[in-house]
Order: structure tokens, then C-alpha cells, then sequence
């Protein structure tokens, strides 16, 4: 049952004119979200960020003047809070692989159903990682295989060696797509223990978020069971 009492701030780039404006009437009608701007432009679209600070932007990932990859870097530049779900009408592997890299945290296809976006809005502001099942699948699968080329060609020191007994516990916890609050539950510590925990981490596996986080633990070796890999990707519905 979802929870009306949200009030997130929520906005959306698309240059399609049509499905912009059905993305707004969804949100508007399903859910409690407010929805502070709405603009076909990438460029206009950074500047509403810039001055609204949205909780979650959803962004078409092809558009002319600037496509959704770009926009996406520009953001994560920008320092905010603001969290990227992208909207695409290709579920192309190599797109969704390189759309997660980049920072976003979550990618649904324009062609699914109405509550799948919802369901995205939702996962991501509680700190998920968002990917229906049908594109998990797909794109773990090529994370997979990335992985192997990148192993084969690299000799770099595993840095996940770098990590204290602790540290391995909340990365272990984070690849099951766990929240910070649920962590600390778990491991019987405070939530600011964890985020220092989950700083740390950062810092020794030379990532920003904890997407990359995850994508490094997996990419080199962090053992974690099968149904943990597929939480660490996606939360579907």
C-alpha cells in the first residue's frame, strides 16, 4: 500500500511534449508528489534543479540539444541530494549499464506500465536501486561479463582488501539494496555509525555513491549470495 503522506519534491525533463505530459498527470493523479517543474529542455531542466533542488528527477535519456547521459554527469557536478531516474525507450544492456555507472538510481522503460514509474518514484527515495526484472536480468548479465573483461585486462590491487571486518558487513548489507536505517537495525548500531561506516567505504573503494560502491564489490569479488546480486541492481515490484 503506497504512502500518500510523502511529500516529495519530483521533476521531470522529457522532450516529448506528449508523454511529459502524461508522465505529470500520472504523478499528480497516483500519487502525492509534487511535482515543481516540467520542461522539454535538458538545459532548462539543470537550471530548475538548480533552483528547486528536487528529490527525484525523471529524465528522458535521448534528447537533442543534450541527451540523458550528459545531463546525468551534470548533475552529479552539481552537489545536490537530487536522485536520476531515467525514462528510455531502449532497453538496449550497454545504455543501462553505462546510465547506472554514471550515478543514476533507476531505469524504466516508457513502455511499461503507468505503476512501474510509481514504483521507481518510491524505491529510489528510500534509497533503492530501481530496474524492473526483466531489465535486471539483461543488465546483469552484461555487468557480468564487463566484469570478466575488466579482470582479465587489470592487475589492480583489489581494494575491497582495504575494508575492516565491520566495513565488509554494511557492504555486504548494501548489496542487498538495505537502507541505512535497516542496516543499523541489523547490526545493532547507530544510523550515524552506519553512514560513517558507508563513508568509509567510499573512500577506500575510490567511489562517490553507493551504486559504484556495489558495482566494485561485485566487479572484484565480494562474495555475496545469488538473490543478494540481484537485490544489488534492481528492486522490482
Amino acid at each position: 500500500m503506497r504512502d500518500f503522506t510523502k511529500k516529495l519534491r519530483v521533476l521531470l525533463i522529457d522532450d516529448n511534449a506528449n508523454h511529459l505530459r502524461g508522465i505529470k498527470e500520472l504523478i499528480t493523479l497516483e500519487s502525492s508528489y509534487n511535482v515543481v517543474g516540467a520542461t522539454r529542455s535538458a538545459n532548462l531542466g539543470i537550471n530548475l534543479i538548480k533552483k528547486y533542488h528536487p528529490d527525484i528527477v525523471l529524465m528522458d535519456i535521448n534528447m537533442p540539444e543534450k541527451d540523458g547521459l550528459q545531463t546525468l554527469q551534470t548533475i552529479n557536478k552539481l552537489g545536490l541530494s537530487t536522485k536520476v531516474v531515467i525514462l528510455s525507450g531502449y532497453d538496449d544492456s550497454d545504455l543501462i549499464y553505462r546510465a547506472m555507472k554514471l550515478g543514476a538510481k533507476g531505469y524504466v522503460l516508457k513502455t511499461m506500465a503507468s505503476s512501474k514509474l510509481i514504483d521507481a518514484v518510491e524505491a529510489v527515495s528510500e534509497g533503492k536501486i530501481f530496474l524492473p526484472s526483466i531489465l535486471s536480468t539483461r543488465f546483469f548479465e552484461y555487468f557480468q561479463n564487463c566484469a570478466k573483461e575488466n579482470s582479465a585486462s587489470s592487475s589492480e590491487e583489489n581494494l575491497l582488501s582495504t575494508l575492516t571486518i565491520r566495513e565488509n558487513e554494511v557492504l555486504e548489507l548494501l548489496t542487498q539494496g538495505i537502507n541505512y536505517k535497516s542496516i543499523a537495525g541489523k547490526l545493532i548500531i547507530s544510523e550515524t555509525t552506519v553512514k560513517t561506516h558507508v563513508n568509509n567505504i567510499f573512500q577506500k573503494l575510490q567511489v562517490n555513491d553507493r551504486t559504484n560502491a556495489v558495482l566494485y564489490a561485485l566487479s572484484h569479488g565480494f562474495k555475496v549470495n545469488t538473490s543478494a546480486k540481484s537485490e544489488a541492481i534492481a528492486t522490482a515490484a
